[in-house]
């Protein structure tokens, strides 16, 4: 394909990519890869959310903690932890994952890829056309031979609560990138950011208090593991308040109080609202596309929003599955359909991996919550598969049943459950909660994309001693009952 050229007055690639987040990337990448001229807008840092603000820096952040709990519960070893921890090193380690928010070296590999990078704010300009306001003022008026993908991501969603404003509230970035430790923390919401940024800063040091207005953590999940890891914070000192809501915010003198609908009030240093996600489109121009600015984008198998043959989107914008490794999976088959199409190449004449699908957003997605103890699930829960209309049965195991538990750490608990279609004898779904379960998951991943027979898993053997023997322990058990 050929590289760049002004042409009315706009300079024209075949590609143009919103946003340089692991989605933006990833699909430059592949555009590049099968020889097209490829544009990246970017109006923050070159490598997105994920590297800077959500899965790096929580991760350093939890890294620490984990392996800390870990090793406490292991004999001999834990004799030998002493004092508390060291938050300035735990910082100053996350700050090192997060290149210390610069983005020199995602900048870098783009660069590599051939991909053209313009720094500024895109907006849509009408069909194929995308302007781009630089931060000098400067403005590029960028033309698309052949697709325009909006990969811009999601962000944090307050509520529209009194005085929310003026409390200046952390939202997902502001706990991940903090530099101090909070003498008390409330975190209002009980999903994955509110119970991971709840672990991380309770063993940090912070004094956390969780109000959740779910009579559960982790909704979305199984609920015996919501309540492991309820258990676990509270273990660890974290007050876990559930059927509570909060209906008013303010700052003063250094604290934030806030008001619950029980007519009580709570207060700290900070507080976090992990109240969910919107998309990034508020200001991209889908109003000159006769599109809903601030929606997100619905979207067919390869990402392509509908009722358009040149508009993508991919990653958390299509709403399909907000995480990062889904998102670059989209951005995979994106591009190879995008690129398939640019040649005027059926899909199916070149899709042998069905890489031009993105069918694992529909029935195969893989979460590990990364709390104490971890979260692993993959597929559907067992009140998911009975309202999809589903013949199921759940397989419930114990952990504690598996001599590999035993062995990792003393005093273990966790539990596993599989979900069974029973007309096909295959996994539906499975979910893992307790330490070390977050390497199990793939395993599971593969069974459920798979559709593999139950018959045939019973001849995969796990190693012993491994917390991977609980496989065998689940099919003995659906076998036998």
């Amino acid at each position: 394909m050929t590289q760049s050229a002004e042409r009315d007055g706009s300079t024209a690639y075949d590609v143009i990519v919103l946003g340089a987040g692991p989605v933006g990337e990833n699909l430059a990448d592949r555009a590049r890869a099968a020889g097209l001229s490829t544009a990246v807008v970017e109006n923050e840092l070159v490598g997105g959310e994920c590297s800077y603000w959500a899965c790096m820096p929580s991760k350093a952040l939890l890294r620490p903690v984990i392996a800390a709990a870990d090793a406490k519960r292991v004999p001999g070893l834990r004799q030998a932890l002493t004092g508390t921890f060291d938050s300035a090193a735990v910082l100053a380690h996350r700050d090192a994952y997060t290149s210390h928010w610069k983005d020199d070296g995602q900048v870098k590999w783009l660069d590599g890829t051939g991909a053209r990078l313009y720094r500024g704010r895109g907006r849509l300009d009408g069909t194929r056309r995308v302007t781009v306001v630089a931060p000098d003022g400067g403005r590029h008026d960028l033309t698309a031979r052949h697709a325009v993908a909006v990969c811009t991501g999601s962000r944090a969603m307050l509520p529209p609560l009194p005085g929310i404003e003026d409390a200046r509230p952390w939202t997902s970035r502001e706990a991940t990138s903090a530099d101090r430790v909070p003498p008390r923390l409330l975190v209002v919401g009980g999903g994955v950011v509110g119970v991971e940024m709840a672990t991380a800063w309770q063993a940090l040091g912070s004094e956390v208090t969780m109000l959740v207005r779910g009579e559960r953590l982790l909704p979305r999940v199984e609920p015996f593991a919501g309540q492991l890891v309820a258990d676990e914070l509270r273990r660890a000192g974290a007050q876990v308040r559930t059927g509570v809501s909060v209906t008013s915010v303010q700052r003063q003198d250094g604290l934030v109080t806030v008001g619950l609908d029980t007519g009580e009030s709570a207060q700290a240093e900070e507080v976090l609202f992990a109240t969910g996600r919107a998309p990034r489109t508020d200001d991209i121009g889908l109003e000159t596309l006769g599109l809903e600015p601030g929606s997100w984008l619905d979207v067919d198998d390869t990402c392509r929003v509908h009722g358009f043959e040149w508009l993508y989107a991919v990653g958390d914008v299509n709403h399909r599955a907000l995480l990062t490794h889904q998102g670059k999976y989209q951005a995979r088959v994106a591009g190879a359909a995008l690129a398939a199409r640019a040649r005027g190449i059926p899909l199916l004449e070149t899709d042998r991996w069905g890489a031009h699908a993105a069918t694992a957003d529909h029935e195969a997605v893989p979460q590990v919550v990364f709390t104490d103890p971890e979260v692993a699930a993959v597929g559907l829960s067992l009140a998911e598969a009975e309202a999809a209309g589903h013949r199921v049965r759940a397989v419930d195991v114990d952990l504690t049943s598996v001599a590999g538990a035993g062995l990792f750490l003393d005093g273990y608990r966790g539990r596993a459950r599989m979900v069974v279609d029973l007309d096909r004898e295959v996994l539906l779904g499975a979910t893992f909660a307790g330490p070390g379960v977050a390497e199990l998951l793939h395993a599971a991943t593969i069974a459920v994309t798979g559709e593999v027979p139950l018959e045939r898993l019973w001849h995969a053997v796990p190693s012993y001693p491994t917390i991977s023997e609980v496989w065998l322990r689940l099919l003995e058990k659906y076998r036998d009952e």
